[in-house]
């Protein structure tokens, strides 16, 4: 049985915890290097991204979630995860876990009154629109050439059309919150992921 991590120091773990559970997936509570072991696969679920960062290392986790994502498991992370795994992220105290080829730009939607919602087309999940609940979202700001735009909103600061929701090989992220919704079809396409992971192959 597919067994999936959820990080659970801060943030909405139980709302992952909950849709894995809606897909009949085998879930554990993250909080220490023992818990990592035998994991197909990881969430890194929304919250805060400084008081995550600070409890990382206060749980002494930082390595172990490095190597984690070293070995090539599947790792998600959604809004504060997102800006965890990024290569960088502006205005944050803490090293981050360099996982995937973004620079993400912290609350740069703006504050909790400035959350918003959005149909997003995502062909990978087919064709009706994904309904998105993006609470003090992240922006990423640039992506490298190994990474995958699965989807994008119109950035009303610039005009352009801004990624929020990335995949780079194993590694995936989204800047909203799929967890919050009724819709299962990101935390399926993430689980088929783990699927090709166990195979040796990459999903389409």
């Amino acid at each position: 049985m597919t067994t999936i991590g959820v990080l659970a120091l801060q943030g909405d773990f139980i709302e992952h915890e909950a849709m894995l559970r809606r897909l009949n997936v085998i879930t554990r509570q993250v909080r220490t290097v023992d818990h990592l072991r035998g994991l197909d696969g990881l969430i890194l679920p929304g919250g805060e991204s400084t008081t995550f960062c600070r409890l990382m290392d206060d749980f002494a986790l930082y390595e172990p979630l490095r190597a984690f994502v070293r070995t090539g498991a599947p790792v998600w992370g959604t809004c504060a995860g997102l800006i965890v795994l990024a290569r960088h992220a502006s205005d944050l105290d803490f090293p981050t876990l360099d996982a995937l080829d973004i620079e993400a730009l912290r609350n740069a939607y703006g504050r909790q009154v400035d959350s918003f919602e959005a149909d997003l087309d995502v062909p990978q999940l087919g064709s009706e629109p994904f309904h998105a609940v993006f609470i003090r979202a992240p922006v990423v700001a640039s992506v490298g050439s190994g990474v995958e735009v699965l989807a994008s909103v119109r950035d009303e600061r610039t005009g352009a059309d801004a990624p929020v929701a990335v995949r780079q090989g194993s590694v995936m992220a989204t800047a909203f919150h799929p967890e919050l919704t009724n819709d299962t079809r990101f935390h399926s396409y993430f689980l088929d992921i783990v699927k090709a992971a166990d195979n040796g192959a990459s999903p389409k």
